[in-house]
């Protein structure tokens, strides 16, 4: 008798499991921890903050002096008479101009020579 029961209700289970594995109604695709998740923000309510909670965290502002215009000297023709006759001077050359012929290639010249040379064949390791 008692496998009889059993028979039915492992037959009951196959006919459910086959009819509901591909059920598309709504309730089926409702995503659970979506709708929990959701519930709890709409129901959560932030603790109210003091009215002086600012104090100590936010400075006083303090707008800061004014600055001073620039004075002109009292003595500006003669500051603009001494700069006038000073000799400027110039940065002395580092080493003496040479006629390019001598001191062979630069610049441009000497990249391209570079890039145009043939490259090192490597020596074979034994």
């Amino acid at each position: 008798m008692s496998s009889a029961i059993l028979r039915q209700a492992s037959a009951v289970a196959r006919a459910a499991s086959r009819s509901c594995a591909f059920s598309t109604s709504a309730v089926a695709r409702k995503d659970l921890v979506q709708e929990l998740y959701l519930r709890e923000l709409k129901s959560y309510k932030p603790p109210p903050q003091a009215q002086d909670a600012h104090v100590g965290v936010v400075k006083n502002f303090q707008q800061p002096p004014a600055p001073q215009p620039p004075t002109l000297p009292a003595d500006l023709a003669s500051e603009l008479s001494a700069y006038d006759a000073a000799e400027p001077t110039f940065a002395a050359s580092a080493k003496p101009a040479e006629s390019e012929e001598s001191s062979g290639p630069t610049g441009a010249e000497s990249f391209l020579a570079f890039l145009e040379a043939d490259e090192p064949k490597a020596e074979a390791h034994h």
